[in-house]
C-alpha cells in the first residue's frame, strides 16, 4: 500500500531549517497550540495536500544539485512526527539516494513505537523545540505539557542521536534568565546536543491568524532586542554551551 502524507507547503530553497540549502516539507497538523506560531494553518490535521513518497522525491530530484553541498531535505510543520510513518518512508528513500535528513520537531511524541525508531534511524540531524522548561509556563505559551517533548529530549540523549535545540525567545515568556537557566541545565548533560539555536520571536504569522478568525494574543508584543538575545545567549555559553541567534 502506498503510504500518503499531508503536506502543508514546500520550500525549495530554505536556508534556516537545518543545515545548508534545505528542501523542507511543512508537514500538515499540530497538537500545539503556540501563541507565537507562524504557521497557524498548519493546525488542522485533516488539511493539506495528500502526496507520496514517490511525489516528493521526484520534486526534490529536480533541485538536486543545490543540496549536494551540505544541505538536505527537513521534515519541518505543522508536526512531522504526527506523520511519522509517511516521514520514515521519506527519509529512507532519501538515505537510498544519498540525501542528508533533518527533523524539525517539538518531539510530542504521544506514544513511542518502533516506526519512531525506524525515522529516527534514517534521520541525521535532529532539530528539537522545547519551548519553556517550567510545565505551568509551557501550558500557557503552548496550551499543552511539556512532558512529551522532555521525555522524547532524554530519549534521543540515549540514542546518542544528534541534536540541536530550538529556544524561541518571547517577551514575557521566555525571555528571562531563569528559563533559560533552567533549559542549561537540562541540556548540559547530554553528550548529543552540538547547538542551541536561539531564534527571536517575530510576528511574520500574525497575518495567518487574522485570515482564519483568530485573535493573535501576542499582539503587543515585540522582538527582543538585542541586548535581551545576547544576556540569554550568555546563560548558555558561559555554562560551555554553544549557543547561536
Amino acid at each position: 500500500m502506498t503510504i500518503k502524507g499531508r503536506i502543508h507547503s514546500i520550500e525549495s530553497f530554505g536556508t534556516v531549517d537545518g543545515p545548508g540549502i534545505r528542501f523542507i516539507a511543512f508537514m500538515q497538523g499540530c497538537l500545539m497550540r503556540c501563541l507565537y506560531c507562524h504557521n497557524r494553518d498548519t493546525w488542522d490535521l485533516h488539511d493539506g495536500k495528500e502526496t507520496s513518497v514517490e511525489d516528493l522525491m521526484g520534486q526534490i530530484r529536480s533541485y538536486r544539485g543545490f543540496y549536494a553541498n551540505g544541505g538536505g531535505v527537513t521534515a519541518s510543520g505543522g508536526e512531522a512526527m504526527l506523520q511519522a510513518e509517511f516521514v520514515a518512508e521519506w527519509f529512507k528513500a532519501c538515505h537510498a539516494e544519498g540525501i542528508h535528513t533533518c527533523l524539525d520537531t517539538n518531539g510530542m511524541v504521544r506514544k513511542h513505537t518502533p516506526i519512531i525508531d525506524e525515522l529516527l534511524d534514517n534521520t541525521d540531524l535532529v532539530m528539537l523545540d522545547i519551548k519553556q522548561m517550567d510545565d505551568e509556563k509551557h501550558i500557557i505559551l503552548t496550551k499543552v505539557s511539556n512532558y512529551r517533548t522532555l521525555q522524547f529530549a532524554e530519549y534521543l540523549a540515549k540514542r546518542n542521536q544528534k541534536t540541536w535545540i530550538r529556544y524561541v525567545v518571547v517577551g514575557g515568556h521566555t525571555d528571562d534568565i531563569e528559563s533559560a537557566r533552567k533549559l542549561v541545565e537540562f541540556i548540559k548533560p547530554m553528550k548529543n546536543v552540538e547547538k542551541v539555536e536561539l531564534l527571536p520571536y517575530h510576528e511574520l504569522g500574525k497575518h495567518k491568524w487574522e485570515t482564519l478568525g483568530d485573535t493573535y494574543q501576542l499582539e503587543h508584543v515585540s522582538p527582543p532586542s538585542r541586548e535581551t538575545m545576547e544576556q540569554i545567549k550568555a546563560v548558555f555559553t558561559d555554562m560551555g554551551i554553544n549557543a547561536i541567534y
